[in-house]
């Protein structure tokens, strides 16, 4: 009996060096420690017990991760509200949580984010015009391109493709000036 406890204590040791270890790298969801856990080969009861400890404690909380990691991704990436949910599902954060971290943004923040990507991309860009017929291909290619690049960071299609061709016909407008 004394040596079960005993292996138990030790694998408790060791499945709390493993989390503070992940932890340390970098914040974690429940989910994602657990896996860990179980990839080292950690019994399934250990592993709840530890967690349950690590939340009660608050060194794991998914609602506070999936705020921040919201707030961070959108910033850095310019990812959608679409994009981020599914990043926080693959993270094993719940439902409830993702919606009330997506909360955070409007959709004016969406719109300005993805303005602001698209302004990025043709300021680096030679745009082609689209009233001359020879550049019109090249034209209709970037109008795509760019549309692809808001869709894969999770933009609805035609918030997307509304957004590259206001900010095309406004790059337009100041080559026309100048």
């Amino acid at each position: 009996m004394q040596e079960q406890d005993d292996d138990k204590t030790d694998l408790q040791q060791q499945a709390r060096n493993i989390i503070l270890r992940q932890l340390a790298a970098a914040p974690k969801t429940r989910h994602q420690l657990a896996e860990k856990l179980r990839q080292r080969e950690i019994p399934e009861q250990v592993i709840e017990e530890v967690l349950d400890r690590f939340e009660e404690v608050e060194l794991i909380d998914d609602a506070l991760f999936a705020e921040s990691w919201v707030r961070s991704r959108h910033r850095s990436k310019g990812l959608a509200r679409r994009a981020l949910s599914m990043e926080l599902r693959q993270r094993g954060v719940d439902d409830e949580s993702t919606e009330i971290a997506l909360e955070q943004l409007s959709d004016e923040d969406e719109r300005a984010k993805a303005h602001e990507l698209v302004v990025r991309k043709l300021t680096r860009a030679t745009v082609p015009s689209s009233t001359d017929p020879d550049d019109r291909k090249q034209h209709d290619r970037m109008v795509r391109r760019l549309v692809g690049m808001l869709s894969r960071k999770g933009y609805a299609p035609g918030l997307a493709f509304s957004i590259v061709t206001d900010a095309m016909n406004a790059h337009d407008l100041d080559t026309l000036e100048e």
